[in-house]
């Protein structure tokens, strides 16, 4: 299916949606002055039939591809007036089902008046019930996702502290400071962004390591960037890989060697911030005439729709006389699907890549998001033996332009 044709199935489901949540909007209202209602409908139809314009005009309109302003507020606006719909429209078709049943069981009452009763009597008031309820959590959806918009920079500091019994001797209380999914391409407050920098800096890290995304899609994203995260200084250096995002392939480009160019001009972007970027390779981090293998691959997801360029083996080669092993791999997936059956001594494996979805729920008893339907580790630390899993929550954000729950996060590792 082409993109063109997406878009107008897409439209024609907002279409329907829109048509099913109005008769909700329509009963609830029709005890409201006239004016009233007429403000109210109308108020509703504009939005819908507004959103569904600028949705069938993206296509076409390549302002829209590329503005920042629209990417990153309008659109996700739209999208979650849908979702806030598509949300409350749960609680109407549960109605629609209660009055389907209630309607077939009264067919079989031999009392007509019960019947009547079922279908005219208690029956209205559970309907407005679950019409506003409906409308209730819709609307609580919708308000939830404009208040994340504020923290979008509201960087959190997570302080872990792992234990490894090969860990040598001289790394006992070496502090690694991880970010990940910095996706520069969605910023629009450098000022906001730096001051996660200083935060960064604050922990007076002994090494830096940034585990991928630079950009979601292009190199002249991150230009007015780079004297920012240049600033990000370690005694043992910083290093990075790079992201799904980082190759372009979500982009159309004019030509191959366009593709080629970009991602060339990402990888000296890292280089000129003073970043170490591994390229399925390994470096030795000595101390004290002790060492430990670190080790950094290109994106490599177990999902099949995500391209597989990481080269563990061809990383990996060289690092047995190593003791301790950390492994920086953008997709968390990764682990499972090769690294803890394969690759047994790698000790910590470092990834991101899943944002926590930018939406979730989390406190010291719970944690829940959707991505978790889609990745077994999604945030935060994992175990199985005697390795280790680290996922970053991710610095930036991408899609939605803001944080419900899961906040953007710099990691504080202290290896003991």
């Amino acid at each position: 299916m082409k993109n063109t044709d997406t878009v107008w199935f897409i439209a024609g489901f907002m279409l329907m949606l829109d048509l099913y949540a109005f008769q909700a909007i329509r009963v609830l209202t029709i005890g409201l002055h006239t004016k009233t209602r007429i403000v109210v409908q109308g108020s509703y139809w504009f939005l819908s039939v507004a959103a569904i314009l600028v949705l069938l005009s993206i296509p076409y309109l390549q302002t829209l591809q590329t503005s920042k302003f629209f990417r990153n507020y309008i659109f996700a606006i739209f999208v979650g007036l849908f979702l806030a719909k598509l949300l409350g429209s749960l609680f109407f078709v549960i109605d629609d089902i209660r009055r389907l049943f209630v309607w077939v069981a009264g067919k079989f009452n031999t009392t007509k008046q019960i019947a009547e009763n079922a279908t005219n009597g208690p029956s209205i008031s559970r309907s407005v019930f679950l019409s506003w309820l409906g409308l209730g959590a819709g609307a609580t959806l919708f308000g939830t996702m404009l208040y994340g918009f504020s923290n979008r920079y509201n960087y959190q500091i997570k302080k872990v502290s792992l234990s490894f019994k090969n860990l040598p001797n001289s790394f006992k209380g070496f502090k690694i400071v991880q970010i990940s999914d910095i996706h520069s391409g969605s910023f629009q407050n450098k000022k906001a962004v730096e001051k996660g920098v200083e935060k960064i800096l604050e922990q007076k890290p002994d090494m830096i390591l940034f585990t991928g995304d630079l950009v979601n899609d292009s190199y002249e994203e991150v230009i007015d960037y780079i004297d920012i995260f240049s600033r990000l200084k370690a005694p043992y250096g910083v290093y990075s890989i790079l992201g799904n995002h980082d190759y372009g392939d979500y982009s159309t480009w004019d030509t191959l060697e366009a593709k080629i160019e970009n991602i060339e001009k990402i990888k000296q972007a890292h280089s000129k911030m003073g970043w170490r970027l591994l390229l399925n390779e390994h470096v030795a981090i000595e101390k004290n005439s002790e060492s430990f293998a670190l080790i950094g691959i290109e994106n490599w997801g177990a999902k099949a729709y995500f391209p597989k360029y990481g080269k563990l083996q061809e990383a990996y080669n060289g690092t047995e006389k190593y003791a301790f092993k950390l492994l920086m791999s953008h997709d968390p997936s990764h682990w499972d699907a090769e690294v803890r059956t394969k690759y047994t001594d790698i000790d910590l494996m470092l990834a991101g890549h899943t944002h926590g979805m930018q939406f979730g729920i989390e406190n010291p008893y719970f944690k829940w998001s959707p991505v978790q339907y889609m990745y077994k580790q999604w945030a935060g630390l994992y175990e199985e033996g005697n390795q280790k899993l680290y996922v970053n929550r991710g610095y930036g954000f991408i899609g939605y332009p803001g944080r419900v729950g899961i906040l953007p996060e710099i990691t504080v590792i202290e290896l003991t």
